[in-house]
């Protein structure tokens, strides 16, 4: 994350502040739970946006030997409770709704509406402070919450105007379980990501038979086995395999090495460790059935 995404986040948590502060004011004064979901919404949008601060400023630090690979899964991290923290926001949005679903009570439709006006406006300047336009998890699950503050606020304002013309009071639980949704939409979606790469499952986009595959046609490659493929951080792959090659000399074998990492490199992986051997390999091994250029299963 550069220091312009980090300006961008400054200003999104300013203008977030003063929204929650008007929403929570105005949420308890015209008694709409619309309104206070909304604010508890805002609430986690702050958390998100002061964690991926944080996480950003930690993510800048260059590998080092307790980091190796350098500090990108600290913005997963954060992206993974900013996630959770929507899940959780929502649960309590549903069960507070239940109740005044049961018992709706009397808003103050003007109130609400000239809050979640102001909401409204705040969170599209937010959402354009932000762009989105994101490489970066942690900056997307920053701008999910933003987007989902702002679909939400869009909701307040239909409830204050059905209200206000009809006396509906039933409406605005029924807005706040749509803000739930919304907002728990988004957590599970940030959650699934982060604990996808957290668990080191094949990126989204990469197949590792395809690419044993592609790879396998390279010619002077015999077999390929040990195959694992990663994420380091969000939109950053790793590839690592043990390559067979017939017996021959160290600068031969290199070019293979390198005709395999171009051909990694198109495939739109950065990161890749190759390890040539001439032994046979493991029968428990990924792929070292893939016999290069016969198509047929390598003898152990």
């Amino acid at each position: 994350m550069n220091n312009n995404s980090q300006r961008r986040l400054v200003l999104s948590l300013i203008v977030l502040s003063v929204i929650f502060i008007a929403e929570v004011i105005g949420g308890i004064i015209s008694n709409s739970l619309a309104l206070l979901s909304d604010a508890g919404h805002v609430l986690t949008d702050a958390f998100a946006l002061i964690l991926s601060l944080v996480a950003a400023t930690i993510m800048k630090k260059l590998p080092d030997y307790r980091a190796t690979y350098g500090y990108h899964r600290i913005g997963i991290l954060a992206a993974l409770i900013n996630g959770v923290s929507l899940v959780v926001i929502a649960l309590f949005i549903f069960i507070e709704g239940y109740k005044r679903m049961k018992s709706p009570p009397e808003i103050d439709s003007d109130i609400m509406l000239a809050i979640a006006i102001a909401g409204l406006i705040g969170n599209l300047i937010m959402a354009w402070i932000l762009g989105h336009k994101h490489e970066d998890l942690n900056m997307k699950s920053a701008w999910l919450h933003v987007i989902g503050d702002t679909i939400s606020s869009a909701g307040v304002i239909a409830a204050g105007l059905i209200i206000k013309f009809t006396g509906w009071l039933i409406v605005d639980p029924i807005v706040s379980g749509f803000v739930g949704i919304i907002i728990i939409t988004g957590g599970v979606r940030v959650i699934k990501e982060s604990l996808w790469i957290f668990l080191e499952l094949s990126p989204a986009g990469f197949n590792a038979d395809e690419i044993t595959e592609s790879l396998s046609k390279i010619s002077g490659v015999l077999n390929i086995h040990d195959v694992h493929i990663w994420s380091i951080g969000h939109g950053t792959p790793a590839f690592s395999a043990h390559i067979q090659i017939p017996d021959q000399k160290i600068s031969e074998a290199d070019s293979i090495r390198k005709e395999i990492e171009h051909e990694l490199e198109h495939l739109g992986i950065l990161h890749s460790v190759i390890q040539i051997e001439c032994a046979g390999c493991d029968e428990k091994g990924l792929y070292c059935n893939i016999n290069a250029g016969s198509g047929t299963e390598h003898k152990h």
